[in-house]
């Protein structure tokens, strides 16, 4: 329903026919599951009153059900506003809101909650929608204001309010805009009223959505609420290139997902050594070159030898610092990367099964039989061709 593909019905949606899905990625963004719709509420305790309201591109409030209706996931609903009112879905009602604002750490007071009016009317879905195709063409006019006027901001969307009261624009800045002659321009060809709202790059893109590098919808328009702070240290502990192209999201700023693994690392690399600690052999210093996190692996080379690697585990390099603390050294590396050589010779089976690869070529006593036959088939069309110029040599003769 939030997309303008879905129809509508005596304020009912009748939905797209994507079996569960939305063909232009508008109705299923921050989608939750109700795991508690199965559960009835206890003796004498009242149903939680407050649903929680989905807008466009997934924007969501929680307003109290003042006027106890019968509502469910998917209702459009006509909710409060601070001037008119705003049409919305309802995507979770019953307990599972308590749950969802004592997370976002929302107080339910009576007095500055807003409120759901009633179940939209075909009315106001009509006029919503209509608001609603005004967006794409009021966001071609309003960027080229923008670069009229030359101010530094992108505008990436326009919400209309449901009543088609105000319309809001979403722009991105690196720096403040002062966008006051601008908002004359608007007001003047829009005739609605303006409100300008500045985003971040990373709200920019949970908005508009769109496929990552991995090839799945992005996490900040699917699912993902909150946005943690990512440094390039996240990219450094996991041992990836710090190559931006490769990094970056399409929001432009490092991707959300470096942050999802990094605690495994933390814990992974606990029991490695520092990277800058030396170790002393009677050969020489040794200093680490390469770790391998997955396998406990750690590749050293000795001062002046910088081409030659000797690999050994984690406990042995603990063991050889635990010597080193003590004023001790061991004679080389090569003792305890000896028992780590691996043979690399490998050996191919047979995968196909007992056919062999020249399992559809010709076997070579095929050739002899064809030849053979060929020669008999020779001799009998020359016999033939012998018996058949006899008789007309006779004839010849006795003439």
């Amino acid at each position: 329903m939030a997309c303008a593909s879905c129809s509508t019905k005596d304020g009912q949606p009748k939905g797209c026919k994507n079996n569960g899905t939305c063909g232009t990625d508008s109705c299923n963004k921050l989608t939750v599951f109700d795991w508690l719709a199965n559960m009835s509420v206890p003796n004498g305790e009242k149903p939680f009153d407050f649903v929680e309201v989905r807008f466009k591109n997934g924007r969501k409030q929680y307003y109290k059900n003042a006027e106890n209706l019968s509502l469910s996931i998917g209702d459009i609903v006509a909710t409060q506003a601070q001037s008119g009112h705003d049409i919305g879905m309802v995507t979770l009602s019953g307990e599972l809101v308590r749950v969802q604002m004592k997370r976002k750490k929302i107080d339910p007071k009576p007095d500055e909650v807003l409120k759901v009016y009633r179940k939209a009317s075909q009315r106001d879905i009509d006029i919503w929608s209509g608001a609603r195709d005004k967006e794409e063409p009021m966001k071609v006019k309003a960027r080229q204001f923008a670069i009229d006027l030359k101010l530094q901001m992108k505008i990436s969307d326009i919400e209309f309010q449901g009543d088609a009261s105000k319309a809001t624009f979403y722009y991105t800045a690196e720096e403040r805009v002062d966008f006051r002659e601008l908002i004359k321009l608007f007001a003047r060809e829009f005739r609605t009223r303006i409100e300008m709202k500045q985003v971040g790059f990373r709200q920019e893109a949970s908005r508009l959505g769109g496929i990552g590098s991995c090839g799945r919808e992005l996490c900040c328009s699917t699912w993902l609420t909150d946005f943690r702070s990512v440094s390039t240290s996240a990219a450094r502990y996991q041992q990836l290139s710090l190559n931006p192209q490769k990094l970056a999201g399409q929001c432009g700023k490092l991707k959300c997902c470096l942050n999802y693994e990094l605690d495994s690392y933390l814990d992974a690399l606990k029991a490695f050594p520092k990277n800058d600690t030396k170790l002393y052999t009677e050969k020489g210093t040794a200093v680490c070159q390469k770790t391998d996190i997955f396998k406990g692996h750690m590749w050293y080379a000795y001062e002046g030898e910088w081409m030659n690697w000797h690999k050994i585990t984690t406990t042995q390099a603990r063991e050889i610092i635990e010597l080193n603390k003590k004023k001790q050294k061991i004679a080389s590396l090569e003792e305890y990367a000896a028992d780590l050589i691996e043979d690399t010779k490998v050996e191919f089976e047979n995968v196909v099964g007992q056919d062999s690869l020249t399992r559809f070529d010709s076997p070579k006593g095929n050739k002899k039989r064809k030849n053979n036959r060929n020669r008999n088939r020779n001799k009998n069309r020359n016999q033939k061709n012998k018996a058949q110029r006899k008789p007309q040599n006779k004839t010849n003769n006795a003439k």
